[in-house]
């Protein structure tokens, strides 16, 4: 029976808000981009044709640049965070994401500069996405290498729950500022104050984040790698050695995440589209965010119970259902019936976002954890959510209606129904476990 390198409780929570902090400050920069493309970068930053929703799509096709950007962001930051460490790798993105985000708020617009603008704007946004590839696996990986085998789903599901307290920031800086100037100002220099205010958070994430260590396990790990410069690690060795664990990460995302940046980003589109007011949008979505913060970790829980994959199973399943009841519910008007159709989605979300971090560090090897964890992650975004708000809206004016989105989605969730359906139950893995093993095959190969 393997003995868990684990942290003591006090010392782990401390390494689960390192994580948490990080994360909070990384996707707040992130889906401010996400907002501010459909209230304030199609107006400001590309030329306009008469019908709004071509300046949302041209600013989506923007934000669909940040998505590419992560894969190369995890191939890299995978690379060297498996050689040097999980810690200094997160650090660096920390402050990479900070820089390029401060920028954005300093832009000059279309009317400035012309097409220098859109351009700068992409600039930045790959620099955003690709720190961002990088810092999730760092994150997860700091948690998921220090918890114990039984409630590993639990202790990483926390990293997940900082993304939607990321989002809830972002969109609690946007509702002041909508609700506090008027549209003018807001257009004019309002939107940038959200953007500078990433200096001070970045601050404080970095902070937080220099007060742990790597776990034993990657230490461990590392010492033996050089030791044993054969093994290999990073993106080749990941795809050489583990292609099911691969694609079944990636199967596992595409619902996940096509569903998800349709009810945070596209669902402010189309209740605009369909006349509800953009402060009252960005208050739906703020009780949205804090709910799904909230259950995300006893889902995590849940999932160290009954199991990884019945838990997936209940999220793609949902997922596959929530288009159809949602969207004839954001139709019949009224912020109650509006909310309800945001937080269902938002649980749906849940099932499978919960137990998703620890599902992905049991695949694979401490040597190539980081790699194959942001491989697994990052690459399905360049198919999934990054263009997702640009279907969406694209199905939108093309059609006018919504049922072609929801059989969008109803295609995506079934992809991961059956990647859950697949993939390989680890609920208890011991990590020691699964390094024992990796070094009886590379040593049977050699």
């Amino acid at each position: 029976m393997d003995h868990e390198q684990t942290a003591d409780r006090p010392y782990l929570r401390k390494v689960v808000g390192a994580s948490m902090a990080g994360t909070i400050v990384e996707w707040y920069e992130f889906f401010l981009y996400g907002t501010a493309a459909t209230l304030v970068f199609g107006k400001l930053f590309f030329p306009q044709t008469g019908n709004p929703l071509d300046g949302i799509i041209a600013a989506f096709a923007t934000y669909a640049v940040g998505f590419i950007a992560r894969p190369l962001g995890g191939v890299v930051f995978g690379h060297f965070g498996d050689r040097i460490g999980r810690k200094a790798l997160l650090q660096f993105s920390l402050v990479l994401i900070g820089v390029s985000t401060f920028l954005m708020g300093c832009l000059p617009t279309f009317d400035m500069i012309g097409y220098g603008a859109p351009l700068l704007l992409v600039l930045l946004r790959f620099v955003q996405g690709f720190a961002l590839g990088g810092e999730w696996g760092g994150a997860v990986l700091l948690v998921a290498e220090h918890s114990p085998n039984r409630s590993r789903a639990f202790w990483t599901s926390f990293t997940h729950a900082g993304v939607p307290l990321g989002n809830l920031l972002a969109t609690v800086v946007l509702l002041v500022l909508s609700a506090t100037l008027s549209e003018a100002q807001f257009l004019s220099w309002g939107w940038r104050i959200g953007f500078w205010l990433s200096v001070i958070i970045v601050a404080v994430g970095y902070y937080i984040r220099t007060q742990v260590s790597d776990s034993p396990i990657f230490e461990a790990a590392r010492a033996e790698a050089e030791q044993r410069a054969e093994a290999g690690a990073g993106a080749v060795e990941v795809i050489r050695r583990y292609p099911r664990g691969l694609l079944t990460a990636m199967g596992l995302r595409v619902g996940e995440n096509i569903v998800y940046y349709m009810i945070v980003t596209f669902s402010i589109t189309y209740l605009a589209h369909i006349g509800v007011d953009t402060t009252e949008i960005l208050t739906l979505l703020f009780c949205a965010h804090l709910l799904h913060a909230m259950i995300i970790p006893p889902i995590g829980a849940l999932a160290d119970r009954i199991g990884r994959r019945a838990v997936y199973l209940i999220g793609a399943a949902g997922t596959m259902a929530w288009p159809f009841l949602a969207f004839p519910m954001f139709g019949a008007g009224g912020a109650p019936l509006i909310l309800a159709a945001i937080l269902l989605g938002m649980l749906v979300h849940a099932f499978m976002y919960a137990p998703q971090p620890a599902i992905m560090a049991e695949m694979f090897p401490t040597r190539m954890r980081y790699s194959g964890v942001s491989l697994g992650y990052q690459v399905t975004a360049i198919v999934a959510g990054s263009w997702a708000p640009l279907i969406g809206t694209a199905l939108l004016r093309a059609y006018d209606d919504w049922r072609p989105i929801a059989l969008y989605i109803l295609a995506a969730g079934a992809v991961s129904l059956i990647a859950a359906l697949v993939m390989r139950e680890s609920r208890g893995a011991s990590l020691l476990a699964i390094d024992r093993a990796d070094r009886e095959a590379v040593n049977g190969a050699v």
